[in-house]
């Protein structure tokens, strides 16, 4: 009986871990629609602020840039936006970054 507790447990414990990796990853779709409603606009060559597209980054540094909140640096734009919009934003951002399978190579 003992046995068949820690198989029970060891198996809810990877069945949690596998539905917590998918879960984290954003609709690159919406986040595309979403990055150029909010953000691009603003991140455009000759914008206001500095020119930023997927290409502008590697994968790792979207990840930093989320993690270390930089994004909140003008929170303005992001006033709208909830926690799974910006998911979503970062999935985008990730999947056409400049090291991704497939980088963005135009608008």
């Amino acid at each position: 009986m003992k046995e068949l507790m820690k198989s029970v447990v060891v198996v809810l414990l990877v069945a949690f871990a596998v539905t917590s990796v998918y879960a984290s990853q954003g609709n690159p779709k919406k986040g595309k629609f979403l990055y150029k409603k909010n953000c691009k606009t603003c991140h455009m060559k000759g914008g206001t602020s500095v020119e930023l597209t997927p290409l502008s980054k590697t994968m790792n540094q979207w990840d930093r840039f989320f993690d270390e909140n930089h994004h909140q640096i003008n929170p303005e734009p992001f006033k709208g936006l909830t926690e799974s919009d910006l998911v979503d934003i970062r999935q985008f951002l990730r999947d056409h970054a400049m090291d991704s399978p497939t980088p963005q190579t135009c608008g």
